[in-house]
């Protein structure tokens, strides 16, 4: 393997990590794997709702370590999930984060979306928003700046 493929992997560890950081931050924990666990809950909440283009755009925009995360398990023929209620989101991103249930899967929505919106493209997070339904919008704009 060449040192030019080494960096590349060096590099989105120390991406990653940074992102998680933030995570954890907003998440009001220096925990890494709880924000891990978070952020992948919420990333594979919003794949599942998003049409598989929109899906590929967003994770074209990911630190290649949390492309894979996003990545794992997905069944594209199955997506977009057409539900429009917070309550089965916020039951995905609980499920999938192993979170105790809405308030804290509300809090990881939040933290994740946070630390979307100052990585990602406004275009993109706009694109992401005009997916969802009005209700599952609102929940991930909630405590934008």
């Amino acid at each position: 393997m060449s040192t030019h493929s080494l960096d590349a992997f060096e590099r989105t560890v120390h991406v990653t990590n940074r992102w998680l950081a933030e995570a954890a931050a907003a998440l009001g924990t220096d925990n890494r794997q709880e924000a891990y666990r978070a952020v992948r809950g919420v990333l594979h909440a919003l794949r599942d709702r998003l049409p598989v283009e929109e899906s590929a755009q967003l994770a074209a925009q990911l630190p290649t370590l949390l492309r894979g995360v996003f990545y794992e398990g997905w069944r594209p023929a199955a997506v977009p999930e057409t539900y429009h209620d917070v309550d089965t989101f916020l039951d995905r991103v609980a499920t999938e984060a192993v979170l105790a249930g809405h308030t804290e899967a509300s809090v990881a929505t939040a933290a994740t979306m946070k630390m979307l919106r100052a990585h990602v493209s406004e275009g993109e997070i706009a694109d992401v928003l005009a997916d969802m339904p009005g209700p599952i919008r609102q929940l991930l704009l909630a405590d934008s700046d």
